[in-house]
């Protein structure tokens, strides 16, 4: 079995990307998914989250709104229990790294367990997970290779003001806050084994994913 990590910045194309192998026959697992999950009310990951963030990050049905979970870790320096500023106010970076330490080491032990349980299932399967942040916890090392997916920062902003609904500027901010939270696209690249520039047309990045999923199964 191969053990794949595709991974890129925000509004990359990850999904997209990620979708096409799929169509191709890999097996695939969101980390976003996975989080998902490990957030339920009642599970220890869930349980950590609001003592550290507080009740405001939640919804009235007591789920946790990911928006202002993303705002309590990226950007806000009020408290998200009382909506005041703290004594001594946490930079944004200590907020994401205190909302990783809690949420990485789950990830990564469902992560484990799905290709585990998929390689059991096909013992010639190429398990791909897909996260945003696999360099950054350090889990490069858990795949056979590792693939990113790359495009422009105007096509990046244009997408995720779509996708959040949002005027440009504003999608501009959140993407430039978001994007200084991760390592810089070029150090993504250089621990790439295969890159695709999702630039372009939705054809022209079909025939790079071909080309990397050929190079894949010929290792099969």
């Amino acid at each position: 079995m191969l053990r794949v990590g595709l991974t890129g910045g925000i509004a990359s194309g990850k999904s997209v990307v990620g979708e096409m192998l799929v169509a191709l026959g890999a097996h695939l697992v969101q980390a976003d998914r996975i989080a998902h999950e490990l957030m339920r009310p009642g599970q220890p990951v869930y349980n950590e989250v609001v003592r550290h963030f507080g009740g405001a990050i939640l919804n009235p049905d007591l789920s946790v709104n990911r928006a202002k979970l993303a705002e309590a870790a990226f950007g806000s320096t009020t408290s998200a229990t009382e909506g005041k500023p703290p004594a001594a106010p946490p930079t944004a970076a200590s907020r994401i790294q205190e909302l990783n330490r809690i949420v990485h080491p789950a990830v990564l032990r469902g992560q484990e367990e799905w290709m585990e349980e998929m390689g059991r299932q096909d013992p010639r399967a190429v398990a791909i997970v897909e996260a945003a942040l696999i360099i950054e916890a350090g889990a490069a090392k858990s795949f056979d290779h590792l693939i990113v997916v790359t495009c422009s920062d105007e096509q990046r902003i244009a997408r995720f003001a779509a996708r959040q609904k949002l005027d440009l500027g504003a999608a501009r901010k959140e993407v430039e806050r978001r994007m200084a939270a991760q390592l810089p696209e070029e150090e993504k690249i250089k621990a790439a084994d295969y890159v695709i520039d999702n630039s372009g047309s939705l054809e022209q990045t079909r025939e790079q994913v071909r080309d990397v999923w050929g190079r894949l199964r010929g290792e099969g």
